[in-house]
């Protein structure tokens, strides 16, 4: 069995979760790791490397699916924002040639990378998101309404790693911050306890893990330390949502349940392996599992809180040297 990871970067936990869940069951495992640099360390975790052009070249999706065909790629699983609509587009192309991607439906992708939609669609299936506007102007009218006031929050509209994402406190700070982020959408800050929900569905769209988990500390939009928390509330609300979205492998979906009044207002999704899934894994939801027993033709059935309730995780750095 060959697995491609695209953009792999610093994937270094997310390539061991494969390797151990590989060995768990008994099967040949090879991963690809592709990157532009030479220098990401997670490539030097890899059994084979290759290096891509950038994702925004013409060549980026013929060059994949030329190691596909030629390397006999049985899957292909993105670990990045960036490359997931093309990704979606081209999945046709790389089932001809005997490759599946794991990546969900072109229209389900487009609504997450742009958090516009995002918020219309959790709104659409009954569930709560923070109402997003595209204009300063907007949301000073709607300030003067009282709708809204402050704090609030800033963040490109197609973001991702909470870059140039900020919690700002007046207007002066707002006008500063979308003038430095261009194409933005800014929404009343939800003060409360931030959670990622980690999702596995197979190839069809049905659920085999739903884990919800506390974000205890992050760094730079990605989690550190994290507790699983097996809520009721949230696993029925993320079934409502499988149902309609229907995700191709793993999804993330990040909220904030309000201090206050205890509501779960959605953020945003990830269709892809979020930086924090690996501890998903480790706790007993092993999604690494799923997708090679998937690979092998198994049928999945749902498993219920499937990781450790309560269990916490904390992150730490390595470093490996990739030249002398």
């Amino acid at each position: 069995m060959k697995i491609l990871f695209t953009s792999i970067g610093r994937r270094v936990e997310l390539i061991q979760s494969f390797r151990n869940a590989a060995e768990q069951l008994n099967t040949e495992l090879t991963i690809v790791g592709a990157d532009i640099v030479d220098s990401a360390p997670a490539l030097y975790f890899c059994d084979e490397i290759k290096i891509v052009p950038k994702i925004e070249n013409k060549q980026y999706i013929p060059v994949l699916l030329d190691i596909c065909e030629h390397e006999k790629v049985d899957c292909l699983i993105p670990t990045i924002d960036t490359d997931l609509l093309l990704l979606s587009e081209n999945k046709e192309k790389f089932e001809t040639v005997g490759t599946k991607v794991l990546i969900s439906a072109i229209e389900k992708v487009k609504l997450c990378r742009d958090k516009n939609y995002t918020a219309d669609y959790f709104r659409s299936l009954g569930l709560q998101s923070p109402q997003p506007v595209n204009t300063v102007e907007k949301y000073e009218e709607e300030i003067k309404e009282g709708k809204v006031g402050f704090p609030a929050f800033i963040k490109p509209k197609d973001g991702s790693s909470s870059i140039n994402a900020y919690r700002v406190e007046d207007m002066e700070d707002l006008k500063v911050y979308a003038e430095k982020i261009g194409e933005y959408i800014i929404q009343p800050y939800i003060s409360g306890k931030e959670y990622t929900i980690d999702i596995f569905c197979d190839y069809e769209g049905n659920p085999i893990y739903i884990t919800p988990r506390e974000r205890l500390a992050v760094r730079a939009g990605e989690v550190l330390k994290t507790k699983i928390t097996q809520d009721d509330i949230m696993i029925a609300e993320m079934q409502v949502l499988i149902k309609d979205f229907k995700p191709c492998g793993q999804i993330t979906v990040q909220l904030i349940r309000d201090e206050v009044s205890g509501v779960d207002y959605y953020i945003e999704i990830n269709p892809r392996f979020g930086g924090g899934a690996p501890l998903s894994i480790k706790a007993g939801a092993d999604s690494a599992k799923a997708v090679i027993q998937m690979l092998n033709g198994e049928k999945l059935n749902y498993v219920e809180k499937a990781a450790k309730d309560g269990a916490v995780y904390s992150r730490f750095d390595q470093s490996i040297c990739v030249s002398q």
